[in-house]
């Protein structure tokens, strides 16, 4: 986004991302912005970081993936994963029903649960920053309610077909966010900048519509489609087949990419517009880059997923308490944290109750609520 010019403004920005200091009459932020707790990071420190979450996450989903309907050992499952990569399906069927269940079965669904939940949090930490709120999270914008309208749209008329391998049904709830999206943007836009009130406000207005339009096809479904509605509002993991999911994967690379080349731009606009505007930021260009990359992937996560509460909320709240509040580490290191969160989640959802599936959004609900709680009581003005 180059937005700092000249060797001046190149040792200013470097000071103020390290080490900086609100300037006078600033006015402090709703939430201690990121400057607050900044510390100069080092090469080091991030490496090491990332290499420590990144050995938690992979010891993670080994051990989700020996949890289900029926246990598999460790050593069966290091087995049966040799044999995949070694035969590929003709080792999965080498292996009889335990190659099947874990290969084709849990670890994709594995898999999307990690991807889903990065993808969550790491938007909630783009969007807290952007909107200097502590409560903003993936889901403020209205985008999940469009996506669910989009869902239900399906639902109703019965597109259960495939597009270019792909159900019809996240398709349309893409669909349906990126329509909220458009519609957010416009009214937020109306006077030819982007305003961060008017945009939470649009949120919150188009929410309210779109639920009320989500209940309203929800009530006038056949009740087998209705059931199957109401599970997909409160958040369910079905893994689409490899093929589909490496489409996915790419997309979701990309989308996060983007979002984490902003973190140095970030860390200036936590000292507020008109300070990161002084320093070279272009300000209303990050703003619309963080905005719209962030709907595209809730949009898309959404789609695949449901509507999964207080991944987006809590994660950046609790990696900004262990990490610091760099965006530089805290955007990758919340996508670790809140991938191998949501595996957990959804290991627990599927096997709590066996064979009985909980939808892993109320796992998540119930496990994020009591803890956002927890924070906001305990740490109160201390929420960085």
């Amino acid at each position: 986004m180059g937005l700092i010019t000249g060797q001046t403004q190149s040792e200013e920005r470097r000071a103020v991302v390290s080490a900086p200091v609100v300037p006078a009459g600033e006015v402090a932020a709703p939430m201690p912005t990121a400057p607050v707790g900044l510390s100069r990071l080092s090469p080091l420190r991030w490496q090491l970081t990332l290499s420590a979450l990144t050995a938690v996450a992979v010891l993670v989903l080994l051990i989700c993936l020996q949890f289900g309907a029926e246990r598999i050992d460790l050593a069966e499952e290091i087995r049966v994963v040799g044999l995949a990569v070694r035969e590929g399906q003709a080792g999965i069927e080498s292996a009889g029903a335990t190659g099947v269940i874990l290969m084709q079965v849990r670890l994709p669904r594995v898999l999307l649960a990690f991807m889903v939940g990065g993808c969550l949090a790491a938007v909630g930490v783009g969007l807290q920053a952007l909107l200097r709120n502590p409560l903003a999270d993936p889901y403020v914008l209205g985008i999940s309610s469009g996506a669910a309208l989009g869902a239900g749209l399906a639902i109703l008329f019965g597109l259960t077909g495939t597009v270019l391998a792909f159900s019809a049904l996240p398709l349309c709830a893409m669909a349906g966010g990126l329509l909220s999206v458009l519609v957010v943007y416009r009214i937020a836009t109306a006077y030819g900048y982007l305003p961060i009130h008017t945009l939470l406000l649009a949120g919150v207005i188009l929410n309210a519509v779109f639920s009320a339009l989500v209940m309203f096809v929800t009530s006038i479904m056949e009740p087998n489609r209705s059931f199957g509605m109401m599970s997909w509002l409160m958040g369910t993991l079905t893994a689409p087949d490899y093929p589909a999911m490496l489409v996915l994967a790419g997309y979701l690379m990309v989308g996060l990419f983007v979002l984490f080349r902003q973190a140095a731009s970030l860390n200036l606009l936590t000292l507020g517009e008109e300070s990161a505007r002084s320093l070279g930021v272009d300000v209303e260009t990050v703003k619309k880059t963080v905005f719209f990359t962030s709907a595209l992937l809730t949009g898309a996560v959404v789609s695949v997923s449901g509507m999964i509460g207080f991944v987006g909320m809590v994660i950046p709240h609790a990696m900004r308490l262990l990490t610091g509040a760099d965006h530089r580490l805290l955007l990758p290191a919340s996508a670790l944290v809140g991938g191998l969160y949501l595996m957990a989640a959804d290991t627990i959802a599927r096997t709590l109750l066996a064979p009985t599936e909980i939808p892993v959004g109320v796992v998540t609900a119930l496990a994020g609520g009591p803890f956002f709680i927890y924070l906001l009581t305990s740490r109160k003005g201390r929420l960085a």
